[in-house]
Order: C-alpha cells, then sequence, then structure tokens
C-alpha cells in the first residue's frame, strides 16, 4: 500500500513539474539570456495564411537565427482541427490558457513580440507583409531599442 501511495504522489508531482507552461519557462529564458518571447498562434492544419506564415517565415534559416543568436525564444500556440494532429490535453490546456491571455478576440495567425516579463512589444494580425529577412530585421531592431 505504502508503494502504491508513493507512486501515486510521484506521478501527480511529476505532472505538476510538467504543467509550467512554455511560457514561464520562455520568460526565465529570456530573462537570463536578455531575449524576447515571440508568441505565435496558429491554426496548423486549416489556416492558409498561418501554413504560409509557418512555411514563409517561421521556418525559413532567417527567423531561426534569432533563435541560435539569442534574440527570440519562440513558442506556437497551436490549434489543429483534424483530429490527426490533435495536440496532447495539457497542451490544449495550455494554449487555450495563453489565448485567454494574449488573443482573446482569437484571430489566426496572431504573432506577438513580447519582453521577459510577458509585456506585449509588437503584435501582427493576419500574415505579416514582411518577407523573413525584413522580419527578423524588424525582431533585432526592437531588440536593440530594449537595451
Amino acid at each position: 500500500m505504502k508503494t502504491l501511495f508513493s507512486a501515486i504522489v510521484m506521478v501527480v508531482f511529476a505532472v505538476g513539474i510538467h504543467a509550467q507552461s512554455r511560457l514561464e519557462n520562455a520568460k526565465k529564458q529570456a530573462s537570463q539570456n536578455k531575449e524576447l518571447i515571440l508568441l505565435n498562434f496558429s491554426g496548423s492544419d486549416w489556416c492558409i495564411p498561418c501554413i504560409k506564415l509557418h512555411k514563409n517565415i517561421i521556418e525559413t534559416d532567417e527567423f531561426k537565427k534569432l533563435e541560435t543568436e539569442n534574440i527570440v525564444v519562440y513558442i506556437n500556440a497551436d490549434f489543429p482541427r483534424n483530429k490527426k494532429n490533435q495536440l496532447s490535453p495539457e497542451l490544449k490546456k495550455e494554449n487555450a490558457s495563453l489565448a485567454d491571455q494574449y488573443n482573446q478576440k482569437g484571430l489566426f495567425p496572431y504573432t506577438l513580440l513580447l519582453n521577459a516579463d510577458g509585456k506585449v512589444l509588437k503584435s501582427w494580425e493576419g500574415l505579416p507583409s514582411e518577407d523573413a529577412l525584413a522580419f527578423s530585421k524588424e525582431i533585432k531592431s526592437i531588440k536593440e531599442n530594449q537595451k
């Protein structure tokens, strides 16, 4: 019985630790490395502008440099519709919480640049008009102005 109780306590504790949100982790990382946070709300399997945003900006080498050069921490709050693309219940709950906090209008795609405290510095409603290079330069410029 003691073993069963210990196992249950460990599982609950492990779930509690895992439940710490990606945003909280991103805030810690951003604070430690003096980075910004890019939070993107997308519908990866139904929203055509979201798919274009990922293909033409997020998945490019220019954008990936922002992550490798400690300029941004990227979070994708995805809301897929197809059954085969569904997220874990924990991730669904976390994305819903992010939407409650930052995307109450339910816009897709909706991209936010946040500081390490979670304050919105810039937002893009819909597909940004810039290409990946211009988008990345704008983020770098905003980061430079934060110093």
